[in-house]
Order: C-alpha cells, then sequence, then structure tokens
C-alpha cells in the first residue's frame, strides 16, 4: 500500500479534472517519441543522410524509452514520486532543448535517446494512478490515462507536422515540446502529494527482482510478449507510411503526412471502452476481437499504395485493435503484485516498446527491400502471431476446464 504524508486522501488525487490532467501528462510527454516521424524527410536533408537512415531516429527514441522504463520506473516503488517525476521532467527538458539545436545527425540522435529514456515518466504518472485506484474502477481510470498516452502518440504526428510547415523548420517543433513540458512539470508539482518512503533504496536488488516477477507471473509474460507485438505492428505501420507518402503517387508535405493522426486518433478513443469491458469481465472477449482487428487492418492497409481510401480505414482499425488493446493488456497486470506495480508496469512497457523498436527498424529494412508489399508483410506478421499465440492459450485453457 501506498504511503502518503497523513493530511492526503487518495481521492483528491483521482478527481475527473485531475485523471484529465494525468491524461494529458501522459499525451504531452509520450508525443516526443513520435514527432520524427513526419519530419523524417526534413531531418534526413538537414543532416544531409537518406529519409531511411533518418527513420533509424525513431528507433532511438524507443531505446531510450526502453532504458528508462527498465531503470528509472522501478524507482517508483520506494522513492517519492513527486521528486522523482521533478527529476525526470527537467531531463526531458534538456533534452528537448538539445534537440532543436542539433547541428548532425549524431547528435540529433543522442537527444532522440534521452528524449526516450525522459518520457518513461509518463509510466510513473500511470503506475501511480493505479495504486491510487480502487480496484473496481481501476480499468477505467487507467483507461482514460492511456487515452491520454494513445492520442499523444497519434496526433504528436499531426502537430509536428502541422508546426514543421507552418514554422519552416523542424526545430520549432522541439522548441514548442520544451515549453508544454516546462509548463506540466510546475503543474504536477503543485498537485502531487508528498509521499513517505516506501522502502530502502537497493537498487541492484530492486533491478533484479524484475527477473522474480517474469518468473512469478505467467500473465504478465504473456501480455508483454502481446504488447511487444502489438506495438510492432504499430511501429511498423508508423514508421513506413512517411516512407509511402512522401513519394509518388502521392508527393505528401509534411502537414499532410501529419493530418493522417487525427484518423489515428479516433482509434485510440477504442481504449477507454477497451478498460470497461475489462472492468467487466469480459477482458478475454476484448483481446479475441481486437487481435483480428489488427490483423484485418493489414488487409486494407496493403491496398495503400494505389488507394487513399483503404489506407484510411486500415488506420482506424489499426489504432483501434493496438490501443484497445493496450489497456486490456494494462487492466490485467495491474491486479498483479499490487506491491510492485511500477515493476510490473517495467516489464510490460519494456515488452511492448522493444517491440516497437524493432518495429520501426524492420520498417526500414523492409521498405528498402521489397517496398510497401513487404513492409506491409511484414507488419501483418506480428497479429497473426498474437493470434496464433492467444488461440493456444485459449485452448489450453478449455482443455484445463474439461479436466477439472
Amino acid at each position: 500500500m501506498t504511503k502518503v504524508s497523513p493530511a492526503f486522501d487518495p481521492a483528491t488525487l483521482l478527481t475527473q479534472g485531475r485523471i484529465l490532467l494525468f491524461a494529458l501528462a501522459a499525451g504531452v510527454l509520450v508525443a516526443s517519441l513520435y514527432y520524427v516521424q513526419p519530419l523524417t524527410s526534413l531531418l534526413a536533408h538537414s543532416f544531409q543522410v537518406s529519409v531511411t537512415r533518418a527513420g533509424y531516429l525513431v528507433t532511438a527514441t524507443q531505446v531510450g524509452y526502453v532504458l528508462g522504463i527498465v531503470f528509472l520506473v522501478p524507482l517508483s516503488d520506494v522513492l517519492n514520486r513527486r521528486q522523482l517525476l521533478t527529476f525526470m521532467l527537467v531531463g526531458k527538458i534538456v533534452a528537448l532543448l538539445l534537440a532543436a539545436c542539433s547541428q548532425s545527425y549524431a547528435m540529433f540522435a543522442v537527444a532522440s535517446v534521452l528524449m526516450g529514456i525522459s518520457a518513461s515518466a509518463l509510466m510513473v504518472v500511470t503506475s501511480m494512478v493505479a495504486s491510487y485506484a480502487p480496484d473496481h474502477s481501476r480499468g477505467r481510470l487507467v483507461g482514460t490515462v492511456m487515452t491520454g498516452l494513445l492520442l499523444g502518440i497519434l496526433l504528436a504526428r499531426t502537430v509536428a507536422g502541422v508546426v514543421a510547415q507552418l514554422s519552416g523548420g523542424w526545430r520549432s517543433v522541439y522548441l514548442l515540446a520544451a515549453v508544454a513540458v516546462t509548463a506540466l512539470l510546475f503543474t504536477l508539482r503543485a498537485i502531487l502529494p508528498q509521499e513517505a518512503p516506501r522502502g530502502k533504496l537497493r537498487y541492484i536488488k530492486l533491478l533484479a527482482s524484475l527477473a522474480d516477477i517474469i518468473g512469478q507471473e505467467p500473465l504478465l509474460r504473456q501480455r508483454a510478449l502481446f504488447a511487444g507485438l502489438g506495438l510492432g505492428t504499430f511501429s511498423v505501420f508508423w514508421t513506413g507510411l512517411t516512407f509511402l507518402l512522401s513519394a509518388a503517387p502521392y508527393h505528401y508535405s509534411e502537414m499532410q503526412i501529419g493530418l493522417f493522426g487525427l484518423v489515428g486518433a479516433a482509434g485510440a478513443l477504442a481504449a477507454n471502452t477497451a478498460g470497461r469491458m475489462a472492468d467487466r469481465g469480459h477482458a478475454r472477449l476484448a483481446t479475441w476481437l481486437l487481435i483480428l482487428t489488427s490483423l484485418a487492418s493489414w488487409l486494407c492497409i496493403a491496398f495503400g499504395a494505389q488507394s487513399l481510401a483503404p489506407l484510411i480505414v486500415g488506420v482506424l482499425l489499426l489504432d483501434i485493435g493496438v490501443m484497445g488493446l493496450q489497456v486490456t493488456h494494462q487492466s490485467i497486470i495491474y491486479k498483479l503484485a499490487p506491491q510492485a506495480r511500477a515493476r510490473v508496469t517495467t516489464v510490460f512497457i519494456a515488452g511492448g516498446f522493444i517491440g516497437a523498436a524493432a518495429g520501426s527498424s524492420l520498417a526500414s529494412l523492409s521498405f528498402a527491400a521489397g517496398g510497401w508489399p513487404a513492409l506491409c508483410a511484414v507488419g501483418a506478421a506480428m497479429p497473426l502471431l498474437m493470434l496464433l499465440v492467444w488461440a493456444a492459450h485459449c485452448t489450453q485453457l478449455r482443455r484445463r476446464a474439461g479436466m477439472a
């Protein structure tokens, strides 16, 4: 149980207004991982590298995010989260300013890794909400925060594309983001409680306990795998979309590419519905429906090289499937090991963003090797694998039930 100062009432932290603020915080923090996607052609020109090489900057932010999840987020199980978030948000501001001032590909890549590491602060916020939320509404409250996160992932592309187009360059995107995170820093410091110590910091032992949690929780292993496959297929598409739309026959500008995030944002609204389904005991049904939706999306996306209409339908379906799955997963894993929710989050999110980093790299590799058809084949393989694993798991459960 989380310890706080005696005057603190957890209900005051979970008001509707503050939950919406935490959702906004999640969106602002995660957005820096994705600003780069509609900007790859601009960055390639600025740093004199190929567009596919610029695409690896997406991987750099995701690798940094995994590092932050593994090495910083577990600290929130024992440290004062208000102080930890302050440290991480200051780091985020520095990383954004470094990106805005970058004069070389290497310098921007370093800034990208730092942006990813500091963006893991959003999972400190998410695990805090989960730790204070009552059991009967945890899925809904976490789902609301995750909706903000998912909208941040999607709308980051729109914001980056529009700001770059209107300002005439990509640097203003990161300067504006630094201002937003600064405002977020002061706001969160004003409302977060001063928590009492929850244990002594034995950092190596804390990290080693991750292996114990992985070994003890088969549901966590399964959902971390699914998170990796889900964010992997998501990353394949959104990284590859810039390659497709910036070339023939579309030749879209950064702003036009960024506007596709608005289509995906409609799909992100499914996240809250998925959380409510999980709260009502329908997590298994939701998992089936959302995996199938993710797989079906690639049938539409595959025709995107010739026509815009199926591409738009595919974007919507993919985002409904992937985003809904992420919330369903988290509604399940936050019922595990309540004394170690930050470490449960670490395992789950690390699995997800290892998949995301692999997906962005595979997007560049597959598109360079075989164009849009090869990229679509790689993207569709991930939800297909998820479907096979889930079907085998459900078959095993039915056999056990029949033997009981």
